[in-house]
């Protein structure tokens, strides 16, 4: 694989880019742009979300143009593999993942569809709660549901990634008994450091640990830090630092949410700048080989490991 020793790698696991875009992935003045991503290797969960309608159809269609539109820029990735050549053509490698089950109107009939299309990830729920189960905000006592358990175990054998990010309580630990194999958060931080009920106790994240699957930090400055507070990049290391202090090393990665909240921590306007926190965890002691498992290599593990080499 082709690197650049200077620019650290980047494998963020959940953007809400495609939701604003209108034909300029490369260049936009969104958090998200192929220019702006200055990472080697670089790769990017692209999420397809609407907050309430399902409306994949639609959203898959349009990604589809926005990735013809950028051109040899970025690859449409389904494995590890793939992800690999890209990095060789001195491409991005975009994954797609679904945020929220209602997308594709909570059908697991459609599972084998959404795999053949490209989807890698589904994240169970969005805020809304479904038949799939409750969320963190709404029905939060509501864990997973028959159909919920049938669509993580059709997940399962189709190989796509259970991602646990918006689901409550019960939910996540459903999840823990129903999923063989990793599981993700793909953007949720740590509970006992920002009491939100977005992130992670710590249980949780020892629960992650065991599957083997990761937790990405989400830069969405509410999940950061107390309210009233302004997050900084320093935040941002403090979470990574506290999964780490749990036995994390292989089970944390990035996952921004960008383009998906409005307040991100000072210093960083957008994907330029995700670099930062890199820089900061290398500077308060942590090896640089644990700060690219961080960035880029621990979730790329549990694409290959779930979705193929």
């Amino acid at each position: 694989m082709k690197t650049h020793s200077n620019r650290p790698p980047l494998f963020d696991g959940h953007c809400d880019t495609l939701l604003w875009l209108k034909g300029d992935l490369v260049s936009n003045g969104l958090h998200v742009d192929l220019t702006r991503a200055d990472y080697s290797p670089y790769a990017q969960f692209f999420a397809i979300y609407h907050p309430f309608k399902p409306m994949f159809d639609e959203l898959y269609a349009k990604l589809m143009r926005e990735l013809e539109t950028a051109g040899d820029a970025v690859r449409l990735c389904r494995t590890a593999g793939e992800a690999e050549k890209a990095a060789e053509a001195g491409a991005a490698a975009a994954f797609i993942s679904v945020e929220g089950a209602h997308v594709f109107d909570c059908d697991v009939g459609r599972l084998p569809e959404l795999r053949e299309k490209g989807v890698s990830s589904v994240c169970l729920t969005w805020n809304t709660p479904t038949v799939i189960s409750g969320t963190n905000v709404n029905e939060p006592e509501r864990g997973l549901s028959a159909e919920g358990k049938a669509l993580v175990r059709k997940m399962n054998e189709l190989g796509m990634i259970v991602d646990v990010s918006h689901l409550s309580d019960p939910g996540f630990w459903d999840v823990v008994e129903t999923c063989e194999g990793p599981f993700v958060a793909s953007h949720s931080n740590s509970r006992a450091l920002c009491a939100h009920t977005r992130n992670l106790t710590d249980d949780m994240f020892r629960a992650i640990v065991e599957k083997g699957g990761v937790a990405g930090l989400n830069l969405y400055s509410a999940f950061l830090v107390e309210p009233g507070k302004t997050a900084t990049v320093e935040d941002a290391v403090r979470h990574i630092e506290h999964f780490l202090e749990l036995g994390g090393e292989k089970n944390i990665s990035i996952g921004g949410d960008l383009d998906g909240c409005d307040t991100l921590p000072a210093g960083i306007a957008g994907i330029q700048n995700v670099g930062k926190i890199f820089d900061a965890l290398v500077a308060r002691g942590c090896p640089e080989s644990t700060a690219r498992d961080i960035f880029y290599n621990n979730l790329m593990r549990v694409v290959k490991q779930v979705c193929g080499t």
